[in-house]
């Protein structure tokens, strides 16, 4: 089987139990699920789905010589997203307030009813062992290091809209260093630092993508409390949700999916609401004469960005 990625670019995969996932419907439910939460329709950015980058991660553990556990555990860590992604956190749990880890709750029970249990049993993959991340340090690691995962979504984003001239270098200055990801030069360690920052500041943390992600909430919980939809509902695909909601009578829910429909909504502090984002950074390690260092220590403008960029992102934005 062979796969083209837009980042990494043709490879040819021929281990059964990734070719099985693949072709598994939870995995392929994934290309209608939005890496941004927001559809394009009624988002300022143009998506790219939550399969491309399950992909992608996938493909990096592979390139960074991963076994193939971690390979698979790889391509099924986004598997039980809800629809629309992180804004389901918004409508279900605490979003606003920062925390966007719902999906993460219900992983082993969403495997376990899909075909993707039969899948790993088959292959004798342990879930359990597949959904614990201290298992697999180059798929997943907390903030603020390296991982598969935090630079694929990144990665996709330089490419598509925001930086492409600093990926080719960031993927040949990128390597396993005993097991974690790390750079082999300061230089880049800092353009993806910086760039990652900046993507916090301008996209995920900014206040278009926080006043976006408020109103469309708002709109689906109008829509749970009107009986057009139901929280199962948001295991199946955006397209399904969206017919419903889309087909509303609701004045409210008309009006605001009206307003996403612009290309700017931002207005500071004209709902009277102040939310809170996730702080997404990274302080990755470069190796200088066989040893893993922090870019913070290596640079003082950048630790004392990232103090004052922390800083902002606690004082949350008024929408």
């Amino acid at each position: 089987m062979f796969i083209k990625d837009n980042i990494y670019g043709a490879i040819e995969v021929k281990e059964p139990v990734i070719i099985e996932l693949l072709k598994s419907p939870a995995l392929l439910r994934l290309k209608n699920i939005s890496q941004y939460g927001v559809p394009d329709k009624y988002y300022y950015f143009k998506n790219f789905s939550r399969y491309e980058h399950s992909i992608g991660v996938m493909i990096l553990l592979r390139k960074l010589g991963a076994t193939l556990e971690e390979q698979a555990a790889g391509l099924i860590h986004d598997v039980s997203h809800f629809a629309f992604s992180h804004v389901a956190d918004w409508v279900f749990s605490e979003g606003d307030k920062g925390n966007e880890d719902l999906h993460d709750t219900i992983t082993k029970k969403f495997i376990e009813r899909s075909k993707v249990g039969n899948i790993l049993a088959k292959h004798c993959l342990s879930v359990d062992r597949l959904l614990n991340e201290e298992n697999y340090p180059l798929l997943e690691k907390k903030i603020p290091d390296l991982c598969a995962d935090r630079v694929d979504y990144a990665l996709r984003e330089f490419q598509y809209w925001f930086k492409p001239e600093i990926v080719e270098k960031c993927l040949s200055d990128m390597i396993n260093y005993n097991g974690e990801i790390a750079f082999t030069r300061e230089e880049t360690a800092l353009d993806f630092a910086l760039g990652f920052l900046e993507l916090q500041t301008k996209h995920w943390g900014g206040l278009e993508s926080m006043m976006r992600y408020h109103l469309f909430s708002n709109a689906l919980k109008l829509a749970l409390k009107e009986g057009l939809i139901k929280k199962k509902d948001f295991f199946k695909d955006e397209q399904y949700i969206l017919k419903k909601v889309e087909g509303s009578n609701n004045k409210e829910i008309k009006e605001i999916l009206n307003t996403l429909k612009n290309k700017k909504i931002a207005n500071n502090g004209s709902l009277g609401k102040k939310i809170y984002k996730k702080f997404r950074h990274v302080d990755p390690r470069v190796v200088i004469n066989g040893k893993a260092v922090r870019l913070s220590s290596l640079s003082g403008d950048f630790s004392n960005l990232l103090k004052k960029q922390r800083e902002i992102c606690k004082r949350g934005l008024s929408v």
